[in-house]
């Protein structure tokens, strides 16, 4: 629950900002309507205090036009767009780290229906196109105050050749379970080795109530579940010590908790950082513990000269090996879309 909710005056205009408004009323969250569309006030003394000010507020504002011309995103999907930028958990291995410029308040956009009505003239007649949106936020983290991801999921459920594709670390699915989502929508949750997790994930539900929260998901309706496709991204991947054991009990849970049939996908993601990253991550957490030592990371480079450090080749070889042989062997019908 943020301790403040601002509105724009642009965002409050918008009837889904009004349903925005009116969910946050609900929750007697503490309400301001700005006088501008900027946001300001959010600035600590330093970075730290800046990102506990800015991870404490849900700002509701208007995408701006720049979000409606879609990036692809490879290899998770065709393509991405952004009902929200900024997420509520606190990951001491943040993705979003440095990518998103200015303090990392949550910032919700109330044109929602403008957005999802952009997504049909990137559709491919004839062919599934896919559309990622949980690249700058985590959706499910933030929809008991925006209800946007269940939209989301509804308009996709009208589509002939869309698909919707999000990850969470949260559990309140219970509002998406009788969603029309005509199998359209792909639910899917990160997780990780309880070390990792217990450590670094902050803000965020345990593994067990993410696993909990996808069997429901993916349950038949008939048993009381969603009836999605469903997936598990397990993010990111390190080899901490007794990393095979502390992963196979994580696959154990995992089998435990599908133990039925369903439409199944695994996305395999070894950690990695860049330059900005660590720096904006030092400073939001001092005292991490993770690992960032460049000298034990191999240096790769993407088409535009960036840097990001990765595991060096025989470590990401035998992580690789390990999940590769145990995901088939447990999870034979699953598909394995990618190792990175």
């Amino acid at each position: 629950m943020p301790e403040q909710v601002l509105f724009t005056p642009a965002a409050i205009q918008e009837p889904w900002g009004q349903q925005i408004l009116a969910r946050t009323q609900s929750l007697n969250l503490p309400i301001k309507i700005l006088s501008h569309n900027r946001l300001t006030g959010l600035r600590g003394e330093n970075e730290r205090e800046t990102y506990q000010i800015s991870k404490r507020t849900l700002a509701v504002v208007t995408a701006p036009p720049s979000s409606f011309k879609l990036s692809p995103i490879p290899p998770s999907a065709d393509w991405q767009f952004h009902l929200a930028e900024g997420c509520p958990a606190h990951c001491q291995y943040c993705y979003l780290a440095g990518s998103l410029q200015g303090p990392p308040v949550i910032r919700a956009f109330a044109n929602l229906p403008q957005t999802l009505a952009n997504l049909a003239a990137y559709e491919k007649s004839g062919e599934a196109t896919s559309f990622e949106v949980s690249c700058y936020t985590d959706p499910l983290g933030i929809e008991h105050l925006t209800g946007s991801l269940a939209e989301c999921i509804r308009y996709f459920g009208t589509r002939k050749e869309g698909y919707l594709r999000w990850v969470s670390k949260f559990d309140a699915v219970e509002p998406l379970l009788d969603l029309p989502h005509n199998g359209h929508t792909r639910c899917r949750f990160s997780v990780n080795a309880v070390p990792v997790s217990g450590r670094f994930e902050g803000g965020t539900a345990p593994v067990a109530a993410r696993l909990q929260a996808l069997r429901k998901l993916a349950l038949p309706p008939a048993r009381g579940g969603g009836g999605y496709p469903v997936g598990l991204v397990i993010a990111p991947i390190m080899p901490i010590e007794d990393w095979e054991s502390h992963y196979t009990q994580l696959l154990d849970s995992i089998s435990t908790a599908l133990d039925f049939d369903c439409d199944l996908t695994f996305e395999l993601i070894s950690h990695r950082f860049t330059p900005g990253s660590k720096e904006t991550l030092l400073e939001w957490y001092p005292q991490t513990k993770l690992d960032m030592d460049e000298s034990r990371r191999s240096v790769k480079r993407n088409k535009f000269g960036g840097v990001k450090y990765v595991y060096e080749a025989d470590i990401m070889k035998q992580l690789r090996r390990f999940f590769e042989r145990e995901l088939s062997q447990r999870f034979p019908h699953a598909k394995l879309l990618y190792w990175t």
